[in-house]
């Protein structure tokens, strides 16, 4: 039998400090490289993200940003195969909209646990859609926030617990932390927005068309990416390395070395980090692994046979 999971029977067994601990320990894990295929549409475009951990998950998400104003749908929407790695048999098919907003924001807060100042109190979050407000949540539970900046090109936009800004350049000269959660094709952040101390979790670019950080900022700040051969095909790196500022050799690490120990996180105060988050499946099969067992324990979703 394989198991049927709705989005409210996913948010209903797992939360964001589920995430945070499953993405930190995914990160750290020996496990096989995961996959990735995009598929550009007109108006947005569709990912398969695939890896192994102690089930296979497969993800198949499609993200159109202007849905919302469009059609009514989310900008995300998808779906998540999970099967036993022992012999293949098809588990559960889960909603991947839940999955997808937390564990995203999951991997920012592990990035500002290891690289952002451990006395970080201030950040700006740019773009106040759903991603802006999950990871503004997941922000304040590895950090101690005692300000929060909220920045969108909507006037009308706003995230709740978050001072709404229209200076951004402001708004980051007064932060440790900055998250940019944009479908922006062009770099909004440069090199003279830098500062010491800053961290930036930088996780709109998930397809080569988006660009959020500027090639000299990333040139200027130490790079650590989730994985390697992915941003340099998709995310800011791409566009650093495109441009010639920068080549893969140039970057700090990955998270799951830092993560290991095997590249230094944060050793001073003055540093400036930028994590490159395009999203990788280890996320998604950390998140839906959780999911699914407890789904399984309190007797919730639709069991059917193909």
């Amino acid at each position: 039998m394989t198991l049927l999971l709705t989005r409210a029977e996913v948010a209903a067994v797992l939360s964001l400090d589920d995430c945070i601990a499953a993405v930190e320990e995914a990160f750290g894990a020996d496990a096989a490289a995961p996959q990735s295929l995009g598929v550009h549409a007109a108006d947005g475009g569709f990912h398969v993200k695939a890896a192994l951990l102690d089930v296979f998950a497969a993800k198949v998400n499609a993200n159109f940003p202007m849905n919302p104003q469009r059609h009514g749908l989310p900008t995300i929407q998808g779906v998540i195969v999970v099967c036993d790695p022992a012999n293949g048999r098809l588990l559960a098919l889960l909603d991947s909209i839940e999955i997808t907003i937390l564990r995203t924001a999951a991997a920012t807060a592990v990035a500002a646990k290891y690289l952002a100042k451990r006395d970080a109190s201030v950040v700006t979050i740019v773009g106040c859609g759903v991603q802006g407000r999950a990871n503004l949540d997941a922000i304040r539970r590895v950090r101690t926030i005692t300000r929060a900046f909220a920045y969108d090109v909507d006037p009308n936009a706003e995230i709740p617990g978050a001072e709404m800004t229209r200076d951004l350049r402001a708004a980051i000269a007064a932060s440790d932390i900055v998250v940019t959660c944009t479908p922006s094709r062009a770099p909004f952040i440069d090199a003279s927005h830098l500062h010491d101390g800053l961290c930036i979790g930088a996780i709109g670019a998930d397809n080569p068309e988006k660009h959020e950080i500027a090639p000299d900022a990333m040139r200027s700040a130490r790079v650590v990416v989730d994985v390697i051969e992915q941003a340099v095909t998709m995310g800011d790196l791409h566009h650093a390395i495109e441009t010639g500022v920068m080549t893969r050799e140039d970057v700090h690490g990955e998270i799951g070395d830092v993560i290991a120990g095997r590249v230094a996180s944060r050793t001073d105060d003055s540093q400036i980090f930028i994590f490159d988050s395009t999203g990788t499946a280890l996320q998604d099969v950390a998140a839906a692994s959780i999911a699914l067992r407890r789904a399984r324990e309190r007797g919730l979703g639709t069991e059917i046979a193909f």
